[in-house]
């Protein structure tokens, strides 16, 4: 009998912490742009699971890309098929730039030590070339370029990428590695974001790095939701002078740097109660901080570690300095 999603989530979750992941809880928010956030040292992942990885799609892709330019984290899909095939253990595929790997490759990775070497897209299966490696041993052999290339089976500019470290398919590469009788390729390592957005994608953002606040990017990510809690409450981050962005299926509205991440979202005290268990819990996870509006009076200045502010209280503040310590001070800290 198939595992249910929920006990697969809960077993991706279990392997991460034996691997020494402090693990957020599972926030059953469905749709969701994903459902794990876990921390090693300095490395946060977002964790996607998906029983067939062409269920993702742009837009979903896109959220899931944008959350980890914001917090900023490591994005990462497990997946279970690609249509009717299994996913194959050692490879990482890729959709819209998402890199998406087996569970098998997940526990193989953080188990053993043992990382994929290959990438799987659309357009085929393909190796990281190690540029230098191959000059040296092409060098040393005595090579030229040409005749690389017609042992190969490919152009004198294929062989010049290969030796800059650009993606070869796998054919090509073993009929390189058949001659020379060396390997040539380099392990992926998973959690380093350039190496794992696959060959085909652009690198066009450096990793760590938060977008700037541009008007149209701002425009972009921070548009009328039409909820007027959750505008009044973006409104009011925004005068405070912080750069906030709205979130769409995730567990908290709006996300700010303060500079530590801010997570934030609105709604009753009902909500507020369903929620606060997992806002709290990524909080802790990203390093950060979050917390609760709501439009009724307060009783309580916390539920499960979560601060909650009615909107009055939030008004009060002009410094977001000010904010962050009275949220700090009711989460204990």
């Amino acid at each position: 009998m198939p595992k249910s999603r929920e006990r697969w989530i809960d077993e991706v979750r279990q392997t991460l912490q034996q691997a020494g992941f402090f693990v957020s809880d599972a926030h059953g928010v469905r749709p969701s742009s994903f459902d794990l956030a876990a921390r090693r040292d300095a490395t946060l992942l977002l964790v996607k699971v998906l029983k067939n990885i062409d269920a993702l799609d742009a837009d979903e892709a896109a959220r899931l890309l944008e959350l980890g330019r914001l917090f900023p984290a490591i994005v990462l899909v497990i997946g279970r098929t690609s249509g009717a095939s299994e996913l194959a253990p050692g490879v990482v595929y890729t959709r819209y730039s998402v890199p998406i790997i087996s569970q098998e490759t997940l526990q193989e990775y953080l188990d053993k030590a043992l990382p994929p070497f290959l990438y799987a897209s659309p357009g085929g299966t393909f190796a990281r070339v190690d540029g230098e490696r191959l000059r040296g041993l092409r060098v040393t052999r005595g090579l030229s370029l040409g005749a690389l290339a017609g042992i190969a089976g490919v152009s004198r500019r294929a062989i010049q990428l290969y030796e800059e470290g650009a993606g070869a398919e796998v054919e090509v590469i073993e009929r390189i590695e058949r001659f020379l009788g060396e390997p040539i390729v380099r392990p992926i390592d998973l959690f380093e974001p350039k190496r794992v957005r696959g060959p085909e994608a652009p690198d066009d953002t450096p990793a760590g790095r938060a977008p700037g606040r541009s008007a149209e990017r701002v425009a972009r990510l921070r548009p009328r939701t039409g909820d007027a809690l959750r505008d009044g409450m973006i409104a009011q981050l925004d005068g405070m002078g912080l750069e906030v962005v709205v979130t769409a299926r995730a567990p908290f509205d709006a996300l700010a740097h303060t500079p530590d991440v801010l997570l934030a979202s609105t709604g009753s005290l009902r909500a507020a109660l369903h929620r606060a268990e997992v806002l709290h819990s990524l909080a802790r996870v990203a390093e950060g901080h979050a917390m609760f509006i709501v439009r009724e009076a307060v009783h309580r200045a916390v539920i499960a570690g979560l601060p909650i502010l009615n909107v009055e209280e939030l008004k009060r503040h002009r410094d977001p300095d000010d904010l962050l310590e009275e949220i700090a001070e009711r989460e204990g800290r």
